[in-house]
């Protein structure tokens, strides 16, 4: 795997001084809002993906906007790359520090500005954590709807950044659906605001050209959220396969019949049975998938999808359906699910939770096809997913002791990464690019269209300094993978020597 660790070295380059730039921060920013030391830095040397490290030279941890600001126009003018970092939940290297640059905390501005239960919006700023959103507008009985499986601990700013999902988006939506104004600066340290509390915004919709853009386009200060009011009633329908065509075929069935879930996820038999010591939430062990589909609304609404629901699973083969009784059984039945990352831990010391999406007719198949790779790459995966809208969370259990296993979890990554856009899905669903994909960017994607996706960055950031190095590839990256597009017959970039 492409490991990076380093003491403020940038990889093929010489001693470097950070001073300069420290002294430079140590002006603009309380003395304790800036950490240069080893020891210091060291917690942030990478984010929820530890196979990639990498020390930063400084550690900037502004207390408000202005200082942002001058954050911002400082590296610009030292020529210092800058990589913003939220709470450090992300599972794709996005947050990675540069060796030669600033690593950007924001999680002081951590302040809920305005909760406005008459216009449903919440007015935050990017530390805030997700499900401290949702505590805040409870009272109005309202609550903001994306849940990540780590809204305990993710920030705002770092959903933004990823365009983050959860359990319950393939009703609500995303993060882009639920965002309705960003304030952000510039790498010229410019504040400027995207978006618009009112139905529409005047000019291009560059709001969701941002929301997503992984920290290259800009740092966010402020983020307007749109509130929904808590369903009167909710309630869950655990089933059970015989296998995973059988759990498949529910899932394109449910959608068929024009029924939208908040939610509707698959698990499978590995990762049934690594979660249900963990949670104890009445899996069952003798299924080879579970389903979670979620029915909310009024007692009425709900009472009427859940029947529809269960009379879908019975046609598909489903060979048990339970229905949570209770609040507290429907969430118990959703903590396996969101727990199923921690409960890794217990089966295996290390774990690689991958990130690609698929249309849903290719379910079974793609399930079978990693199966498959588990024999190929010698290492188990358990498969947790947000099946309805076909976005795969495979766990790769491997020892990072053992480099030969991490050789081969990188490998088996990449397989499944570039099976999904075989099928005709994406490399990544919700966890983003950074370090993680930027090989697979190369399968999934032109070298004209990587070009766009440079220009639109070069026009936010004309330096190329913010969280460089990241998300896109260049064409000699592309070239050493060996990926090579084709098209009409015609391979592209002929003159280039293949790898």
């Amino acid at each position: 795997m492409n490991t990076v660790v380093e003491s403020g070295l940038a990889p093929g380059q010489g001693p470097y001084s950070a001073a300069p730039l420290i002294e430079a921060l140590r002006r603009i920013l309380p003395a304790h809002c800036v950490l240069f030391r080893e020891e210091d830095t060291r917690p942030y040397e990478c984010d929820g993906l530890p196979l990639y490290r990498c020390l930063p030279a400084a550690v900037a941890l502004p207390e408000n906007e202005a200082q942002v600001c001058e954050v911002l126009k400082l590296c610009k003018r030292m020529n210092v790359p800058l990589v913003p970092r939220g709470a450090g939940t992300g599972l794709s290297g996005g947050a990675l520090p540069h060796g030669r640059g600033v690593l950007i905390g924001l999680s002081k501005l951590n302040r809920i500005k305005r909760v406005d239960p008459e216009a449903c919006v919440a007015v935050v700023e990017p530390g805030v954590r997700n499900l401290a959103i949702s505590e805040a507008a409870a009272p109005y009985g309202l609550y903001y709807a994306p849940d990540p499986s780590s809204q305990i601990a993710c920030s705002i700013g770092g959903n933004v950044a990823e365009n983050a999902g959860g359990v319950h988006c393939l009703k609500y939506g995303l993060t882009v659906h639920n965002v309705l104004r960003v304030r952000m600066v510039t790498i010229e340290g410019e504040v400027i605001e995207l978006g618009s509390e009112a139905p529409d915004a005047p000019g291009i919709n560059l709001l969701s050209v941002f929301i997503g853009s992984e920290g290259m386009l800009g740092i966010v200060t402020e983020v307007t959220v749109k509130l929904v009011p808590k369903p009167v009633c909710a309630q869950v329908v655990m089933a059970s396969f015989p296998n995973v065509e059988a759990a498949g075929k529910a899932v394109t069935q449910v959608i068929a019949q024009g029924i939208i879930p908040a939610g509707l996820e698959m698990m499978d038999r590995p990762s049934v049975h690594m979660v249900e010591p963990f949670v104890k939430a009445g899996y069952d062990l003798d299924a080879q998938a579970i389903l979670l589909c979620e029915s909310d609304g009024t007692p009425e609404e709900v009472a009427h999808e859940i029947e529809r629901i269960e009379a879908v699973f019975r046609e598909a083969g489903s060979t048990r359906c339970q229905v949570s009784g209770s609040e507290a059984e429907r969430l118990k039945f959703w903590a396996g699910r969101k727990n199923a990352f921690p409960a890794a831990g217990r089966v295996s010391p290390d774990y690689y939770c991958m990130d690609g999406t698929i249309p849903r007719r290719h379910l079974a198949r793609v399930l079978n096809a990693i199966e498959q790779m588990e024999d190929d790459y010698g290492l188990r995966c358990a498969n947790v997913f947000h099946a309805g809208d076909g976005n795969l969370h495979p766990l790769i259990m491997f020892d990072s002791n053992k480099p030969e296993e991490v050789e081969r979890a990188d490998k088996f990554g990449a397989a499944i990464l570039e099976l999904c856009v075989q099928v005709g899905g994406t490399v990544t669903g919700e966890h983003g690019v950074g370090m993680e994909k930027i090989n697979q960017m190369c399968v999934q994607f032109t070298r004209d269209e990587l070009d766009t996706f440079t220009a639109v960055k070069r026009a936010f950031d004309p330096p190329m300094l913010l969280n460089p190095e990241k998300v896109i590839p260049t064409l000699t990256r592309c070239a050493e993978y060996g990926k090579m597009h084709v098209h009409g017959g015609e391979m592209m970039f002929p003159d280039l020597s293949r790898f």
